[in-house]
């Protein structure tokens, strides 16, 4: 048995890159988790694990502001001694693979996604996040420096795994390395089509979109497509988009906020279908759907080319209304046969992905 430590940016919600960190730890039990900043309230599933923060976890509202202490994540994780462990595996989708480890320490980072408020996204990052002008003025400067630690901090990852090959190729693009594609999973035994209901919601039809409401996932898009066609659409989430698209929506699409599990589960099973209008890196939501057996109309980039197909869903080529409205159409043509998109779903399981850590592991 190796000695080996795991390692997150920060454990402050519990989304796609958090599952990955504890199905990590369920797959190491003993490893112990070193990350920035851990708010155990809001990131179930750790009690039992050997979390350990950095000295940002002290500073003020860094539990649930974490975004404010982005120029110290260098220093944070550059600060973690890995001196004792053989393997250390990251989990990074900002600054934890800049950790510093012994020449004969294997480190693999798992990437969700090279920094993209820092590359490909930091833009658009500006721009939709309404930043007050002295902040936006200098957030430019702030960013290059950043993207020159983020390049060097890259050359200390001895294995880099992708999430998707969307993310393989950014990888290839912004650190010139290569990288082995192992998807995450979805949760199959959480997701699932329960046969023996059908709920009147079902009959009289609905669409389904879900997320943090903030500008790169598109539902102003959402929302001004069924704005003008009146259909039925439910959107569950929170985010600094809830009021503003609250006011724009008309009575025909309803705001959910968060929902539990269970209600989560009852929405999935129900919906006509999930729309995901949004360019993701990988995207779990349109598995989960799919596990259900709910097919998907998705935005035709990204990772959701890799998780859906012709028989689980449609695809939209542009986020505009047009395009989205042509594929609410061909959808309503199309049947969909519901045993082909939970299995589907089943190509992405989380013994499968566990199974391809444990050999990408062997093998180095």
């Amino acid at each position: 048995m190796k000695k080996i430590a795991i390692v997150a940016d920060w454990l402050t919600n519990f989304a796609g890159a958090e599952r990955v960190i504890l199905a990590l730890h369920e797959l190491f039990p003993y490893a112990p988790i070193y990350t920035s900043i851990y708010n155990s309230k809001k990131c179930p599933g750790f009690e039992k694990a050997d979390v350990r923060t950095s000295f940002i976890q002290h500073l003020p509202f860094a539990k649930n502001h974490h975004q404010m202490y982005l120029a110290f994540m260098p220093y944070a994780f550059e600060s973690f001694d890995f001196s004792d462990f053989e393997i250390v595996i990251s989990s990074c989708h900002s600054c934890s693979k800049g950790i510093i480890t012994k020449p004969e320490t294997l480190h693999i980072c798992y990437c969700h996604s090279p920094m993209r408020y820092a590359w490909d996204g930091c833009h658009q990052y500006i721009k939709g996040y309404g930043m007050p002008w002295p902040i936006s003025v200098l957030t430019p400067f702030f960013m290059t420096r950043m993207r020159i630690w983020d390049r060097c901090s890259a050359d200390r990852v001895d294995k880099f795994i992708a999430n998707s090959e969307l993310v393989a190729q950014r990888i290839k693009k912004y650190y010139q390395r290569d990288a082995e594609v192992i998807y995450p999973f979805v949760d199959l035994e959480k997701f699932f089509k329960d046969k023996g209901q059908r709920t009147k919601e079902k009959e009289e039809g609905y669409f389904l979109a879900l997320g943090r409401l903030i500008p790169y996932k598109k539902f102003d898009l959402l929302v001004s497509v069924f704005n003008e066609n009146g259909k039925r659409l439910k959107i569950i989430g929170t985010g600094k988009e809830f009021k503003k698209l609250r006011v724009m929506a008309k009575s025909n699409i309803e705001f959910l906020g968060r929902v539990s599990e269970k209600d989560l589960q009852m929405y999935y099973q129900n919906a006509k279908a999930l729309i995901f209008p949004q360019l993701e890196d990988f995207g779990i939501v349109p598995l989960e759907a799919m596990a259900c057996e709910t097919p998907v109309i998705a935005f035709g980039q990204g990772g959701a080319l890799e998780t859906i197909n012709n028989d689980s869903g449609v695809f939209f080529k542009e986020q505009t209304p047009l395009s989205l409205k042509q594929a609410i159409e061909e959808f309503e043509k199309k049947k969909f046969n519901p045993d082909i998109i939970r299995k589907q779903a089943e190509k992405f399981s989380k013994e499968k992905f566990e199974r391809a850590i444990l050999e990408l592991i062997e093998k180095n």
